[in-house]
């Protein structure tokens, strides 16, 4: 009799325990999406700046008039 209430007691301790654990972890996902979304939007300013300064622009710019130039 009280080996199987110790085993019912060891398994609802076990279901809170895990149940405690999801609870925990439920704000990571949110957080690491922001940091994602903040990554990405700092990638693409940087990439911005660069891709719109002087020797980069005129880099591209002859890269596609060669492009549009070329014969086959």
């Amino acid at each position: 009799m009280y080996k199987a209430v110790r085993v019912m007691r060891a398994r609802m301790r076990a279901l809170v325990c895990r149940a405690r654990a999801a609870r925990s972890d439920a704000g990571m996902v949110t957080s690491e999406y922001a940091m994602g979304i903040v990554a990405a939007v700092a990638f693409a300013v940087v990439l911005y700046k660069v891709v719109t300064s002087g020797q980069v622009s005129a880099e591209l710019q002859d890269i596609v008039k060669r492009a549009l130039d070329a014969q086959m």
